[in-house]
């Protein structure tokens, strides 16, 4: 197709626009229909091994011919047979003429779809994300200023460090669907072999582990459980919202100039203003984290609305909220990491708002001192109250600086602690144990 005709169809963003090309290719027609051609080999080898009239001629066939696909014949197949599934067998058989006869022996159109959708969801659950949040982790550093900084990006760590546990453990407990036949009795291979009870659950286990899996569900209808998929959605959205939090921190930071995302040499931030800076990186994030949340709907509804051993209605929406979930996910966490290594914190103009809010922040502090020196709480209350709102309206109504220090140093009410006011305005004093807690022993943890 030519580039002006792609150009007059819709093409969804998060392919053409943002995502990896690894995660891209991931929920491809290539990755998916390739790995239909593989598990049927997996289980035509299966089947041999356990006695089957399989020649290993057919089985190089199968082989040879995974990532041979006539995409144009499968697509005309597909329209006159109106089943994918089926299609692609013909499209397959005609590849491989000689073992025709025994592909997708015993097999129903979930062998392949489901176990494909379960086998791209583990490879990229966990291995994948694991090694992008290291990576991102590895990066993130910050010092502490007045620990605010360095304090709001170890809780930013800590939510993802959550999110990747429950990535390990989601990825731990994912199963395959293995061989299990129509409606999820294994009759049809039952009947293959014989009656034999034994060598059809050891069918089940080899096209599991040749699979790479080490478990597959022991009972399913025509699927696995729908379930699953709304517990790996689950997981991404909740990654998605730590995504969110990080990025509204990062955009009301930002909008107080007190730190700021990567900004290139020739970036725009605004058509129409060409002073601005908006921080756009994190602004894609939380509208791609709202739509990542926003999927995990689908599959909840799926999983509520199946009838008996399967109904159909489930494949037209898994298509599109699966790959939409991963894709948004991945796309998050390259922007986020393209975000944190190049955030730039600007300390003077956070020593600058600390020195506006500090007064109003000590007033306790110098209600205590008073109160030590002998004097009485709720009248020292009283006048430190009036004094600030005094200096509030002198920021608010005449855009001057917090002046509250300077009216208790002028005021005699205070002199006893005059001289302790520079101690009583500290910003260290503050902080609490904010440094010890970014830089605390990893044994701990």
């Amino acid at each position: 197709m030519e580039l002006s005709d792609v150009l007059q169809q819709y093409r969804s963003p998060l392919t053409s626009r943002y995502a990896s090309a690894d995660m891209s290719f991931n929920f491809s027609e290539m990755k998916k229909f390739s790995t239909w051609r593989r598990l049927w080999f997996y289980l035509a080898r299966a089947q041999k091994a356990l006695g089957l009239d399989i020649s290993d001629e057919q089985l190089e066939e199968m082989e040879k011919n995974l990532e041979n696909i006539d995409f144009e014949l499968a697509s005309q197949e597909e329209k006159r047979r109106r089943h994918d599934v089926m299609a692609h067998v013909h499209c397959f058989a005609i590849c491989c003429p000689k073992a025709a006869p025994i592909i997708h022996l015993g097999a129903t159109s979930c062998y392949v779809g489901d176990n494909t959708v379960s086998l791209i969801m583990s490879t990229f659950l966990f291995p994948y994300f694991s090694f992008l949040f290291l990576l991102f982790l590895a990066h993130r550093v910050w010092p502490a200023q007045l620990t605010t900084v360095g304090k709001r990006a170890c809780l930013w760590m800590q939510d993802l460090c959550l999110d990747m546990a429950q990535m390990e453990r989601t990825r731990a407990e994912l199963r395959f669907r293995g061989a299990k036949g129509t409606t999820g009795t294994q009759a049809s291979f039952l009947q293959l072999f014989g009656g034999d009870h034994e060598k059809v659950e050891q069918l089940d286990q080899l096209v599991t582990k040749m699979a790479g899996f080490e478990k597959s569900f022991l009972v399913t209808g025509q699927t696995y459980s729908r379930k699953v998929d709304f517990d790996i959605l689950a997981v991404l959205a909740s990654f998605g919202a730590s995504v969110h939090k990080m990025c509204t921190d990062i955009r009301l930071l930002a909008n107080m100039k007190e730190l700021e995302e990567p900004f290139e040499k020739d970036q725009i931030g605004s058509s129409a203003m060409p002073y601005k800076r908006n921080p756009m990186r994190s602004e894609r994030c939380c509208g791609l984290a709202r739509h990542l949340g926003a999927l995990l709907l689908d599959p909840l509804h799926t999983a509520s609305v199946q009838w008996m051993e399967r109904t159909l209605d489930d494949s037209a929406n898994r298509r599109i909220c699966l790959a939409e979930a991963f894709l948004t996910a991945d796309i998050l966490l390259s922007t986020l990491q393209n975000i944190t290594e190049g955030l730039v914190v600007y300390p003077k103009v956070i020593e600058r708002h600390i020195a506006q809010e500090l007064p109003f922040m000590a007033t306790e502090n110098i209600i205590m001192a008073m109160v030590k020196a002998g004097g009485d709480r709720q009248e020292c209350h009283e006048k430190i109250r009036i004094l600030s709102q005094e200096a509030a309206a002198v920021v608010k109504q005449q855009g001057g600086d917090n002046d509250l220090i300077e009216r208790i140093s002028q005021d005699p009410y205070f002199k006893p602690v005059h001289s302790a006011l520079p101690s009583l305005l500290d910003a260290h004093t503050f902080v609490g144990r904010a440094p010890q807690q970014v830089d605390c022993d990893d044994s701990r943890r």
